[in-house]
């Protein structure tokens, strides 16, 4: 890399060969042509190649276009997994809180669902409806209200009502399991189906 001396770029200055070797016309194929810059059309009006032609520039936009087609639906799916994801950690974490409610104020909790809704809420709690990317694929061991709603009960001594809850995407391509345990009342999320 050329440095300045005494105060001189060496960008702008031409080299000792250069000017004891100046060629006012050089052979074609010379390092003194390859070097410089060649005029636009042959024809030496001071303007030289500079930037990127029209072609060069539609081809980079085809590229990215392309790669937008193949980047953004695993982009949009990956965000639908995360929904499901979410929502199936959030009942899982209202089911944990009832537990513990159950047994800190030594009083019967409840969680109730509604399948037909895709919603859930605790007794004394707000309806939470899963986002539009969820749904509730299936509900065992929950004990019938009537309507089609179901419940799971959370008694003061720590334990429950067994059973699972389904949670799965629209399309079925991610779901997750959340068990409850009866006897320990240890409230598990498990990806993927029934086995």
């Amino acid at each position: 890399m050329p440095r300045a001396v005494h105060g001189v770029n060496l960008f702008v200055c031409r080299s000792w060969f250069d000017v004891a070797h100046h060629d006012p016309e050089p052979v074609e194929g010379s390092p003194s042509t390859l070097s410089k810059p060649r005029p636009v059309g042959g024809v030496s009006n001071g303007l030289t190649e500079k930037g990127f032609s029209l072609l060069e520039l539609l081809v980079v936009l085809l590229l990215l276009g392309l790669s937008s087609l193949i980047v953004l639906p695993a982009i949009d799916k990956g965000l639908r997994e995360r929904e499901v994801k979410q929502s199936a950690l959030q009942l899982a974490a209202v089911a944990r809180n009832l537990r513990s409610r159950a047994v800190y104020d030594n009083t019967l909790q409840r969680l109730i669902f509604n399948p037909l809704e895709n919603s859930y809420q605790a007794a004394a709690g707000n309806k939470v409806v899963l986002s539009s990317d969820a749904k509730i694929t299936g509900i065992e061991g929950a004990e019938p209200l009537g309507d089609g709603l179901m419940q799971f009960l959370f008694f003061p001594n720590g334990s429950l009502l067994g059973g699972e809850v389904g949670i799965s995407s629209r399309e079925g391509t991610s779901s997750y399991l959340i068990r409850l345990e009866p006897l320990t009342g240890r409230v598990v999320v498990v990806k993927g189906n029934r086995e």
